[in-house]
């Protein structure tokens, strides 16, 4: 299945904003049940916020007929950045090395009841690093999401695990995943 997919920038997010937030909602919380502070849908604006505060932040939104169907979003990593700051497992400092160029965050990928299982969260994963400059992406994964199917659905798509993270207090340990921005020859 294809969808139209358009990319947006933070000068956008007013626009796009509602649409992000209806969407976390319905597949967040009613969907997969996550409840909590942490999934509150204030927390994520909030999350939200800060990540397009960001310099280099940069969205994809997919849609059908003029509905969304799902998006995705991300940032670079600054040189100051915290993301690698609440590793539970030790990493090599050349790994974590930031400079602002070398590492785009995928801070979240969300796709619609509907729409699942059509290949559209790839579809929004790869049309969102096209535009991607960095060389590699990170992202995190609670590895007890579909009883591992989530984090599987990454590795195969050529993500592999690091270690793990607990960026909040009251967030669950997530995988931290890394591939490069350019997608596996094959």
């Amino acid at each position: 299945m294809t969808v139209d997919v358009v990319h947006y920038t933070a000068e956008d997010l007013p626009n796009i904003r509602q649409h992000i937030l209806d969407t976390h909602v319905e597949v967040r919380q009613r969907d997969f049940g996550l409840t909590g502070p942490f999934y509150d849908v204030d927390r994520f604006d909030e999350r939200l916020s800060a990540y397009a505060s960001r310099p280099g932040w940069t969205a994809v939104l997919g849609y059908e007929d003029g509905d969304v169907v799902g998006f995705c979003f991300g940032t670079s990593l600054a040189p100051d950045t915290k993301w690698w700051g609440s590793m539970l497992t030790p990493l090599p400092a050349a790994l974590m090395a930031e400079n602002g160029k070398r590492t785009v965050a995928l801070n979240e990928i969300v796709v619609r009841k509907a729409w699942r299982g059509r290949s559209v969260a790839w579809q929004l994963h790869e049309a969102w690093l096209t535009h991607r400059t960095e060389e590699r992406v990170t992202l995190l994964v609670n590895p007890l999401n579909g009883d591992g199917a989530v984090q599987a659905v990454y590795e195969a798509w050529g993500y592999r695990k690091l270690g793990d993270q607990q960026p909040f207090a009251d967030s669950p340990v997530f995988s931290v995943m890394l591939r490069s921005v350019a997608p596996a020859e094959n």
